[in-house]
């Protein structure tokens, strides 16, 4: 006896090409309510795909993406034809966000999550000077460097790929601590971290060096202390087909020119 066949609720971004994608799909398999569905198609970029993702933290729900943006890293090819075979066949992969806690000048608290990174940058032509500190050891007493960010595996081809950190399969339980331009101590190019360690990062002279904290989209001004730790509690689900699975893409970005 088959399945009943997954509800899907189609979501898109602003942009002219995802919003056609998006009339064009309604078209063929209609369109139930997000709250209802068991699966979200989000039509777009990489850019939309992490505002979908955050959004169905706590939803349960799987996000099945296709590129009608520009890089789409994150995406499927966006194709008409089979779409509730080709979720029903698509391969699932599940991982924890960061979760970024920081303190300000004014001693107000704030929280992020992070899908693909936490950064850390100078907010002035003055470098920053962080103290790392990592399940409460102090590894380094001071880094001075333009930026400093706390990539997860699902992160590690973006930002942190461009800054020369390491690339980590989707599969491992790691993290990848890149320093951008470091200046001291001069030859750190950064470390490989369990992910489920606590890292503290002391901003030291932040009168003189102000530095600002990112976790994916969200910026916090001015910080004078970041702590950044794995969220267990909530899940992100995304569905890529099975001949082009995000575990592949990762893995053939270590072989690209």
């Amino acid at each position: 006896m088959s399945s009943q066949p997954k509800k899907l609720s189609f979501i898109a971004s602003t942009a002219s090409e995802a919003q056609a994608g998006l009339q064009e799909l309604e078209g063929l398999y209609g369109n139930v309510p997000v709250e209802d569905a068991d699966v979200i198609v989000a039509l777009g970029g990489d850019g939309f795909m992490l505002q979908t993702l955050h959004e169905m933290f706590t939803s349960g729900k799987s996000v099945y993406g296709m590129n009608r943006g520009s890089v789409g890293f994150l995406m499927n090819d966006y194709r008409t034809d089979d779409l509730r075979d080709r979720v029903e066949a698509a391969v699932a992969n599940e991982f924890h966000p960061l979760k970024m806690t920081t303190t300000s000048e004014d001693g107000s608290v704030s929280e992020a999550l992070a899908i693909n990174e936490v950064y850390l940058f100078r907010q002035s032509y003055q470098a920053a000077k962080l103290r790392v500190v990592i399940d409460g050891h102090v590894r380094l007493e001071e880094l001075i460097c333009d930026g400093l960010m706390i990539a997860t595996p699902a992160g590690s081809t973006a930002y942190n790929l461009s800054a020369h950190g390491p690339i980590l399969p989707l599969e491992a339980p790691l993290l990848a601590m890149t320093p951008v331009s470091a200046f001291r101590p001069r030859r750190w190019r950064g470390a490989l971290l369990p992910n489920h360690v606590c890292v503290e990062l002391h901003i030291l002279e932040p009168d003189k060096r102000p530095v600002n904290a990112v976790a994916d989209n969200s910026e916090v001004k001015s910080v004078v202390h970041v702590k950044v730790a794995q969220s267990t509690d909530l899940t992100a689900r995304i569905l890529s087909d099975p001949d082009h699975s995000w575990s592949d893409r990762i893995l053939a970005e270590q072989f690209n020119n």
